[in-house]
């Protein structure tokens, strides 16, 4: 496993804190990004002090982040990710970025993927970001077990799609950190949009069942 530096924007929440958590647990060196410095400090603290690895994690705001890192990880809500994405445009040119960018409402019925006309967020952040080397990844992950102290989550798989080669190895290579294997390819970026809104049909199962759905590709040959 290649070891990279890795910038986690919106690594105050809790799925980038728990992605960070398990990147720096596997030995990456992770830069929390926030609109907040201090806050972004705070939760490297925290995870450090889990990790008992001081030297491993930091915050900064995202703008230090993207720049300080060679992959850049997206873990925002989707409201206001547009914006985000173009305030960063500049210093994701050349970097791997990966989008674990879920767009999902709410309403009485639970959550439902949002309609983006035959695109995704993924699409969306490339289209923004035309100069990053883009993948979209860890999208059905639980923040709740990627914080819980499992040391991998091995009943899981993490679905990779993208269109460039280099940021799907990467992701691949990267999900190695949260369940012990190489990440399965899932296909071109415009998978993403049929991963990203199944998101909702696992929190409808995590509530009907009060479980922490993950999802398992069965009949691979992959060791790991």
């Amino acid at each position: 496993m290649t070891l990279y530096k890795i910038a986690v924007i919106g690594g105050t929440g809790p799925q980038g804190k728990g992605l960070a958590y398990r990147f720096a647990k596997a030995g990456h060196t992770v830069v929390i990004g926030s609109r907040s410095a201090a806050r972004a400090q705070e939760t490297a603290d925290g995870i450090a002090d889990r990790i008992d690895e001081a030297g491993r994690v930091s915050g900064a705001d995202n703008d230090a982040a993207a720049e300080a890192a060679d992959v850049v990880l997206l873990a925002v809500p989707y409201r206001g990710h547009a914006d985000l994405v173009a305030s960063l445009a500049d210093r994701l040119t050349s970097k791997v970025l990966i989008s674990c960018v879920n767009p999902l409402g709410f309403d009485e019925w639970g959550a439902y993927g949002l309609d983006l006309a035959d695109s995704s967020a993924a699409e969306e952040a490339l289209r923004i970001a035309p100069g990053a080397r883009l993948a979209g990844a860890f999208h059905h992950v639980s923040a709740v077990s990627l914080w819980g102290r499992s040391e991998v989550l091995d009943h899981e798989d993490v679905l990779v799609c993208g269109d460039d080669e280099q940021a799907k190895d990467v992701a691949c290579d990267l999900a190695r950190a949260v369940t012990g294997r190489p990440g399965v390819d899932a296909g071109a970026l415009r998978q993403a949009r049929h991963l990203e809104p199944l998101t909702a049909t696992l929190i409808s199962v995590n509530k009907r069942y009060k479980v922490r759905s993950g999802l398992r590709i069965t009949g691979l040959a992959q060791t790991g």
